[in-house]
This record gives structure tokens, C-alpha cells and sequence, in this order.
């Protein structure tokens, strides 16, 4: 056996597992929705959770059954994905107490930090930081507005 046969034995066995998780949780969500006494809050749970267990279901099967072209991570700076996880958590964990749309707000400047492989200029700056400051925004009127969801 060649050494890229066993990484891609072993990324086709993780590729498994995290198919098979994010397949269990999402039948873990359907079924902890069921318990909100309020329907309208099930719908976007559960249609996150659907969505969840068919790309999951699929990834499974391709995974299974065709197996990986490349091995573990492939190619790629590894700090770019450490960063992008990381300001996504921050961002969760500090909504409640600084809110939906600055939260919103740091987890787009990681994500674009992480994104970004040019060279960074002040009109590339300023567009990115602006037309990411609209899309916030829209998405902050959309939810509390328009939706009528509570944001913190």
C-alpha cells in the first residue's frame, strides 16, 4: 500500500464519520423541535435540519461509495481555516452580549480575512468593508423587521 493510499483511507473513513454526525444531529434537532410550543419556531429549525440531513446523507453516500480524490485537509494554509472556525465561534459566544449585527460584524472580518489571498489595498478594503457593512445590515432589517425575529 502507497503512502497517499492510507491518507486516502483515512480521509475517506473521517469523511465518514463527520457525514454520519452531521446526519444524527440533524435528526437530533427534528426531534428536539417537537418539543417548541410554538410552531412558528419550528420552521426554521427543522428546514435547517432537513437541508442538514440530505447534504449530510449525500455526502455519506458519495464518500462511501466513490471515495476521496485527495487526502485529509488538501491543500491550503491551515491558519486561513483556524481563522474562519475561530471568528465564527467568537462571534457566537459574544452575541448575547454585544449583539446580532456587531457579531455579525466580527465573524464577516475574519471570514474575509480568511478569504482574502490578494494583496489587500485601501479601495479593496473599503469595498469589502462597506458592501459587507450593507449585507449585515440588510440581513439585521430582514430578521428583525421584516421576519419579526428577537435578536439580541
Amino acid at each position: 500500500m502507497l503512502d497517499g493510499d492510507k491518507r486516502q483511507g483515512g480521509a475517506r473513513t473521517g469523511s465518514l464519520l463527520i457525514s454520519s454526525f452531521f446526519v444524527v444531529a440533524g435528526i437530533v434537532v427534528l426531534w428536539d423541535t417537537q418539543s417548541y410550543s410554538d410552531s412558528d419556531s419550528q420552521v426554521f429549525p427543522q428546514t435547517v435540519a432537513i437541508v442538514l440531513i440530505i447534504c449530510a446523507t449525500i455526502s455519506l453516500l458519495t464518500s462511501w461509495l466513490k471515495g476521496e480524490s485527495e487526502g485529509g485537509f488538501g491543500e491550503g494554509i491551515w491558519w486561513r481555516r483556524v481563522l474562519l472556525v475561530a471568528s465564527l465561534l467568537l462571534a457566537c459566544f459574544l452575541m448575547p452580549y454585544i449583539g446580532f449585527l456587531l457579531a455579525g460584524i466580527v465573524a464577516f472580518a475574519g471570514g474575509l480575512i480568511a478569504a482574502m489571498h490578494d494583496r489587500w489595498t485601501i479601495t479593496k478594503a473599503l469595498l469589502y468593508g462597506g458592501s459587507g457593512l450593507v449585507v449585515m445590515t440588510a440581513f439585521y432589517t430582514l430578521f428583525r423587521y421584516v421576519l419579526l425575529v428577537p435578536l439580541p
